[in-house]
């Protein structure tokens, strides 16, 4: 999958950089709480021309960057454990967080599903990449804790493909968690359109059907009036286009802060 940086999306980042190293010091100090990033442990999607289903590093390393600048502390868990891996060049917050906020030891080392205690998260968020679509929304370990960490009074958040990666998670009482609920995600009309995944045909399901399939409202830039917008529903926080990722941890933050006493 190649993508073009917009120079609109790249400003947004610089404005957001020079934000955050203007933030006051104590925004940095003591955790006050963590949150978890699920990533895909997959490389390719296993066809002949082994087309690219990395996480994507726009959709994973600003989003970091936000909860870290806010004082949370972010562990990362796929599939397999161990590191996972990333397209995309590391242009703007995508650097800082490489180069100041330990994102890549992070994501190099990677909780196994079973390594996690559900009861130690505050919020859950899913990144894109074509690979979550595969090896993250059929792990049924990660879409109990997904739906866990929601249950508990949780924040669920998402990007792109990555609320995909979170459809499939239920509840204790058996229902999708997205049931109901208003959730943004990659639309099938661009899917088709493009070549990443040869028009969607590599793919197990198309986020827009999946999640219409468990009952959320799916929306996209065919329903939205910005299809930059960050749709929040409840406890759940999505957002259809990558440039919006920040946007996601920022209003998860928000949710966490405004449940806080």
């Amino acid at each position: 999958m190649k993508l073009v940086a917009k120079t609109s999306y790249t400003l947004a980042l610089a404005c957001i950089l020079v934000a955050s190293a203007l933030a006051p010091a104590t925004a940095f100090a003591g955790a006050k709480g963590k949150v978890l990033f699920v990533a895909s442990n997959l490389l390719e999607m296993g066809d002949p021309e082994q087309h690219d289903a990395r996480n994507n590093l726009w959709e994973y390393a600003p989003p970091f960057h936000i909860f870290v600048m806010h004082g949370y502390e972010v562990e990362f868990v796929s599939p397999r454990g161990g590191r996972v891996e990333f397209m995309m060049e590391p242009l703007g917050i995508s650097s800082y967080a490489i180069k100041y906020e330990n994102f890549l030891g992070k994501a190099g080392n990677t909780l196994k599903p079973g390594e996690v205690d559900v009861a130690q998260y505050q919020a859950v968020y899913v990144g894109g990449g074509y690979g979550t679509l595969f090896d993250v929304a059929s792990n049924e370990a990660l879409m109990r804790i997904i739906g866990g960490v929601y249950e508990q009074g949780g924040v669920v958040g998402g990007c792109g493909h990555g609320p995909g990666g979170f459809a499939n998670a239920k509840l204790q009482n058996g229902s999708y968690m997205v049931k109901g609920k208003r959730v943004a995600g990659f639309p099938n009309s661009t899917e088709h359109s493009k070549s990443w995944a040869k028009e969607g045909s590599l793919l197990p399901f198309l986020v827009e059907d999946q999640l219409r399939k468990n009952g959320a409202q799916a929306e996209n830039k065919e329903t939205l009036a910005d299809k930059h917008a960050v749709v929040v529903d409840q406890r759940i926080v999505s957002t259809m286009f990558l440039p919006s990722a920040a946007l996601v941890a920022e209003e998860m933050v928000r949710l966490l802060e405004r449940r806080d006493p």
